[in-house]
């Protein structure tokens, strides 16, 4: 039995009613009367795509293009498929993920893929889908940009939705978000319970004001989204964050030694903001080696492939802070600066 006199903390619950809304809350001829000039960017992180990415570009362009959306950007993440070449038919800028700051030694990770979409873009206001869904609506846009085009005082707003999770034992209506449960939520409870509302503080989906995402590094790998949240929080308090219902979510599920990974990385970055904020002293830094096991032959003694992932979460600096290097005759000070 459940102890009802358990609750969050006020802050959160004034939150959860005042900051969570459904994607129709809004329609799109309401949010285009509302832009009065505002530019939206949709960027779209992308690697080995092709089965997805083309419809995703097709909805947003003949519903959204020209209208509520200024410019859509698939950010091509080291494909080895068509991805490239499926986004452009569909319609989307396209560019390599290395092309952007070409200066800098590239870097691997979707907060990479991100962190250069939002420099390659000039919308007032950047919009982040993942380029794996199977089932997309242009709600997903819609709603992302209502609060942010009718609300001043919101920037930035993370989706959540339904997340099923498919296998051969059939489906389970929200087995999705395995990370989130089991990793993200339980350390954001334990360590910055003001972000306890938040339904999918992992979500890919999500968009913010230019400025406010030109303000904050971005963490290259899986921790690029905690990071936001925590970044943000810090930086302009609980009420500046929304959250809306963006319905029901398919996207390619991951195996389970990958989302290990997606975990170390997501708690290296949680525990580097605790120790920016003082809020963490060790006496050693946290390991960032990771070892897991596979079927497989190996010297070890046991008969399991040993496989090491290096965890360490670098991170892009804020883009406000390399203006003034945009130019390509500092493109060397922009090696310098990462």
């Amino acid at each position: 039995m459940r102890n009802a006199r358990l609750q969050v903390s006020p802050e959160v619950g004034t939150w959860l009613a005042r900051r969570s809304s459904k994607a129709g809350d809004w329609t799109t001829d309401e949010l285009v009367a509302a832009k009065r000039g505002t530019t939206v960017s949709v960027v779209i992180p992308a690697r080995n795509e092709e089965a997805t990415v083309g419809a995703i570009v097709t909805a947003i362009r003949e519903e959204l293009g020209g209208s509520l959306v200024d410019e859509i950007l698939v950010v091509d993440s080291h494909s080895t498929d068509a991805t490239a070449e499926v986004a452009a038919a569909a319609g989307a800028r396209v560019v390599a993920q290395d092309a952007v700051f070409p200066a800098l030694e590239g870097l691997q990770g979707k907060g990479e893929a991100l962190w250069k979409g939002v420099a390659a873009t000039t919308g007032d206001l950047v919009v982040f889908v993942d380029g794996d869904l199977y089932d997309f609506t242009t709600d997903y846009v819609t709603g992302l940009l209502g609060p942010l085009l009718t609300d001043p005082a919101v920037a930035y707003v993370k989706g959540f939705y339904h997340r099923p999770l498919n296998g051969a034992a059939g489906s389970e209506p929200e087995g999705g978000g395995r990370v989130t449960e089991l990793v993200a939520r339980p350390l954001l409870n334990m360590f910055w319970p003001e972000l306890a509302g938040f339904v999918q503080p992992l979500a890919g989906e999500y968009a913010g004001r230019r400025e406010v995402l030109e303000s904050i590094p971005f963490v290259v790998n899986y921790g690029v989204e905690i990071g936001h949240l925590i970044d943000l929080l810090e930086l302009r308090g609980l009420d500046a964050l929304a959250q809306v219902d963006l319905g029901h979510r398919v996207h390619r599920h991951q195996s389970t030694q990958a989302l290990g990974r997606m975990s170390g990385q997501i708690m290296q970055t949680l525990f580097d903001r605790l120790e920016h904020h003082g809020r963490l002293v060790t006496a050693i830094p946290p390991a960032t080696l990771l070892a897991q096991f596979q079927r497989g032959v190996s010297e070890n003694g046991v008969e399991r492939e040993l496989v090491l992932t290096d965890l360490t979460s670098p991170q892009r600096p804020p883009l406000a802070t390399l203006s003034a290097a945009l130019r390509p005759e500092n493109a060397l000070a922009l090696r310098e600066t990462a």
